[in-house]
């Protein structure tokens, strides 16, 4: 795979996750057809739409899925490419890649709301749009919490039948997720992102938050840079008690058998290499939890081959 195919998977994952205290209430289920009208007005004002959108168009795969989420997927007209979830995002035509919006497009299909990533769009495609008189709604979810309160953005501008619930849903799980795995016992996690050059993730980024919720903790979490590059000798020296590759597909990536030559590493020794799909654990989507489960599950497989430092269950 090339250097610019990784690169670009880098990018794709590189969003900010500055702390967000969150204490989600959970909303009456008579609520789920709609947000409260109030709110609902409120947000509208705020995009200067005097009605909810019925044309939209989503420019990153994870605003796909939202729509999708909320119930209102046969409202987008369009999206970009990688937008590959669920299967009927597949059927949607593209105006261009979540880098290089082709403007023309977008214009010729008339949406009355356009959903936009700040970090992977950027700010001279948002403005452009703004200035042609389009409703923009602008996505950056910082941590996980941060992509509950994205649904219900998305499903009150578009009148989702399905927001609090689904929003609700996400919450729930989290916190079960939270509550099974606070009090463990600590796992050092080095993630990988790519192997040459070798790269991983800071607690910038939305996965070091998905680390923290199951008991892990990110050894290179302090780093300045979002996708700090590294080398095998800091690796070496954090000794991680596991090792996680993302890579670019739904396999798990050859290149994280390179790490068996290191037979020092703790994680190596006991067999502690593992995988999550990316689309589970790097697009901000519902489907976060399903890779945090995953990941989960694995380091629990840590903590139960016992060769944690002070270990006790």
């Amino acid at each position: 795979m090339s250097f610019i195919k990784g690169m670009s998977l880098v990018f794709f994952v590189l969003l900010g996750s500055a702390a967000l205290l969150v204490s989600p209430t959970v909303l009456s289920a008579e609520a789920d057809a709609q947000a409260k009208p109030e709110e609902a007005t409120q947000t509208l004002r705020a995009l200067g739409m005097t009605q909810t959108a019925t044309r939209v168009i989503a420019l990153a795969p994870h605003l796909v899925e939202a729509m999708y989420t909320v119930g209102a997927g046969d409202k987008l007209l369009a999206a970009v490419s990688h937008s590959d979830y669920p299967e009927a995002a597949l059927a949607l035509p593209r105006v261009g890649n979540y880098t290089n919006i082709n403007i023309e497009s977008v214009l010729r299909l008339k949406p009355d709301l356009v959903l936009a990533w700040r970090s992977g769009n950027g700010p001279k495609v948002i403005s452009k749009l703004r200035q042609l008189g389009i409703p923009v709604y602008v996505s950056e979810p910082g941590n996980l919490l941060s992509i509950a309160a994205m649904l219900k953005d998305v499903g009150t501008l578009v009148g989702g039948k399905n927001t609090t619930r689904a929003s609700n849903e996400f919450l729930s799980k989290y916190e079960a997720l939270r509550a099974k795995y606070k009090n463990k016992k600590s796992v050092s996690v080095f993630y990988q992102v790519w192997n040459k050059p070798l790269q991983t993730l800071s607690n910038k980024s939305i996965v070091s938050d998905v680390i923290d919720l199951c008991g892990g903790r990110n050894v290179f979490g302090e780093s300045k840079a979002i996708a700090p590059k590294v080398n095998v000798e800091a690796v070496l020296r954090e000794n991680p008690d596991a090792i996680v590759a993302s890579g670019m597909g739904e396999e798990r990536p050859e290149w994280l058998n390179d790490w068996g030559q290191w037979t020092s590493l703790t994680a190596v020794e006991h067999k502690h290499l593992f995988f999550v799909p990316p689309d589970l654990i790097q697009r901000h989507s519902t489907r976060l939890l399903q890779g945090a489960a995953i990941l989960c599950q694995q380091l629990d497989q840590v903590r139960s081959d016992n060769i944690l430092p002070g270990f006790t269950e």
